[in-house]
């Protein structure tokens, strides 16, 4: 009889595990060292959001026709927003708008991102380019961003669904992808 729980249950804690992978990649390092993202709360976001397309497509290809995965995952997404506005300080009256501005933003960028990543390296640098760093700096690597999430996206396609939905997603290491300058 409470089957449906338990089926819920365990579709959560799968989120729950892709999202936590999904977060982890995208606090690495080397994104706001090498590849000149700023450790700001806007540059965090904007690469959960990056790795979130990603997996959204990885989950798209992998079960047609079926988005009840993707949707649990953007539940945990928006879930994880809310929280860290209201961890924020931000007023319960200002979150439900701000939460669903993040969501519009993460639907925006995927659509953006699918585009562009279809036309190839340099029309997927510009893209990047637009969202996660709108003020253009010279240290931000457009193209060497772009050449992680083609990667990046190769990877996924091998990786089994079951074990994407376990967490594991097998993405690329992104120290090997900016040339590291020499300090004199």
């Amino acid at each position: 009889m409470l089957k449906w729980l338990a089926k819920r249950a365990d579709a959560t804690r799968k989120a729950e595990n892709l999202y936590g992978a999904v977060v982890a990649q995208a606090r690495e390092p080397a994104f706001y060292v090498d590849f000149g993202i700023n450790d700001t709360l806007e540059g965090r976001y904007e690469l959960i959001v990056l790795h979130m397309f990603l997996v959204l497509e990885k989950l798209r290809e992998a079960f047609p026709g079926d988005t009840r995965w993707s949707r649990i995952l953007i539940e945990r997404f928006v879930t994880d927003m809310d929280d860290c506005m209201r961890e924020l300080g931000v007023g319960d009256m200002t979150v439900p708008k701000r939460v669903k501005g993040a969501a519009a933003g993460l639907y925006g960028r995927a659509q953006r991102y699918r585009e562009a990543s279809g036309l190839g390296q340099d029309a997927l640098a510009v893209a990047l380019s637009e969202f996660i760093c709108a003020e253009p700096t010279p240290e931000f690597r457009a193209q060497e961003l772009a050449a992680y999430v083609l990667e990046a996206a190769r990877g996924l396609k091998e990786i089994d669904p079951e074990d994407m939905l376990a967490g594991i997603l097998k993405l690329p290491d992104p120290n090997g992808f900016v040339e590291r300058k020499e300090l004199s």
